[in-house]
């Protein structure tokens, strides 16, 4: 707008003329700065959600989604789901308690999406030590399922069956379970995540954080192509990184993309409302303490069953070497690796340092997978080096339990998919490259390089 054309007095001189170029000066540095500071204000909450696009550990039992942090959170998930990108200056825009495009998202025809009458029905939970406990339950149980599901798509697509995977090619052992767990992320992790919520938040958490994130395993990954490496296979160990890659990025963006059409199809199904908007009584819903704890016992119950059944199959496989004692094991040490893993995610989206530079690198899933390959490689190197079958079986149920579900592919393709999305793609791929570079050198130096040097067979 010409200021001109409102001014009654349109000439000035003097120090009235250099008065009003110096307040007009003083308001475009200021407009300037302010939109600098509001731009890195904006880029850093769109750094933090798309870091914890994966998980952020036992800060989701803390903050009750409703800090800023986990308002970017929906947005992403949202924007995820409905197959658009979403911009940092977008982030800040929405809440939790904002309308959302149709065209965007809908619930699940059972569980509503939480609005502020809801608020008196959550806090009817758990107190927050019994809510950690039960957590840690979900998390054990899981994991347990996780680590069965991987072993048995190991056997499925092995050499002894289906003949698809093999130590010796690229196509190695835990590629189909990377990619099963991966495409279950595009459903549970990404577009039910909220109506999973709706039933209970936990039952989320065990669900993407414990069960998929054991399924898929990436310090099993990187082993197998120390394996390639070690006997002078580079260019099929590289090939296998990206390939590995390019197969369970994919296999999210196919579960979200059928999870969307799964969503439609519902949503037409759904006739108890003109808009398709379901009604707020939901028995299935974990509102009150009572079912809470109900579902704890349940599921300590069961987390009972599985371990006793375990140790007593142990005891009687150990001495044999074979892979069931190794499974037995693995199911025994397995909950640990998963623990960890949950405790390290809430590094996600903080950055480092006090100012919290890198904000957009998840540091705690960043550090689980490569510590994971690294204690991985360690063990593959000591096994090589001492023949005795008990410490085999040892070595290889902590490889399958322990380590397996201490690093995950899961949440890592998650973040990977939604740096993608972002305003900063290269990201993802500088992520990718960071996880993998590392752990794949470290790897050498502590698997190949003793395996050279000492002539281990």
């Amino acid at each position: 707008m010409d200021r001109g054309t409102d001014n009654p007095e349109p000439t000035r001189t003097g120090a009235f003329s250099r008065t009003g170029s110096l307040g007009s000066s003083l308001r475009k540095r200021s407009f300037s700065v302010s939109s600098s500071v509001s731009y890195r204000i904006d880029d850093d909450i769109g750094s933090e959600a798309v870091s914890e696009a994966g998980d952020i550990g036992d800060r989701a039992l803390q903050s009750n989604r409703h800090s800023v942090s986990s308002s970017c959170r929906l947005s992403l998930d949202l924007a995820m789901e409905g197959g658009s990108v979403i911009h940092p200056e977008d982030l800040h825009k929405v809440s939790v308690a904002s309308p959302v495009p149709e065209d965007v998202t809908s619930p699940l025809p059972v569980y509503p999406l939480k609005g502020p009458g809801d608020e008196k029905q959550e806090k009817q939970g758990l107190p927050m030590s019994l809510e950690y406990i039960s957590c840690l339950i979900h998390l054990a149980v899981f994991g347990i399922l996780g680590v069965f599901t991987r072993y048995l798509l190991e056997k499925l697509f092995g050499p002894s069956l289906l003949g698809v995977t093999s130590n010796e090619t690229i196509v190695y052992p835990n590629l189909p379970s990377n990619m099963v767990g991966s495409f279950l992320m595009g459903w549970w992790g990404v577009v039910f995540k909220g109506d999973i919520s709706q039933v209970s938040d936990i039952l989320a958490i065990g669900l993407t954080t414990g069960y998929l994130g054991s399924v898929t395993t990436f310090s099993g990954w990187n082993q197998k192509m120390l394996d390639l490496s070690v006997d002078g296979h580079w260019v099929q160990a590289i090939l296998g990184f990206l390939i590995g890659l390019f197969l369970v990025a994919y296999s999210i963006i196919f579960g979200i993309e059928t999870a969307k059409g799964f969503r439609w199809i519902l949503k037409k199904l759904n006739t108890r409302s003109e808009k398709g908007v379901p009604s707020s009584n939901c028995n299935w819903t974990l509102n009150s303490s009572r079912r809470h704890l109900v579902a704890m016992l349940i599921l300590l119950l069961v987390l009972g069953v599985l371990l006793g059944v375990s140790g007593l199959l142990l005891k009687e496989e150990f001495s044999s070497g074979s892979s069931g004692a190794q499974l037995w094991l693995a199911c025994l040490v397995g909950p640990f690796g998963v623990w960890i893993r949950w405790f390290l995610a809430r590094l996600n989206g903080r950055g480092l340092g006090k100012s919290g530079i890198l904000r957009w690198l998840p540091f705690g899933t960043l550090i689980t997978n490569v510590s994971a390959a690294c204690i991985m490689a360690g063990l593959s190197t000591i096994e090589k080096s001492v023949n005795i079958k008990n410490f085999d079986t040892v070595a290889n149920g902590i490889q399958l339990g322990f380590l397996g579900c201490l690093s995950t592919v899961s949440t890592f393709i998650a973040e990977f998919n939604a740096m993608r999305e972002s305003k900063h793609p290269w990201r993802a791929y500088l992520y990718a490259s960071t996880t993998m570079g590392i752990s794949f050198v470290l790897g050498i130096l502590i698997f190949n390089v003793p395996v050279w040097t000492k002539g281990f067979t």
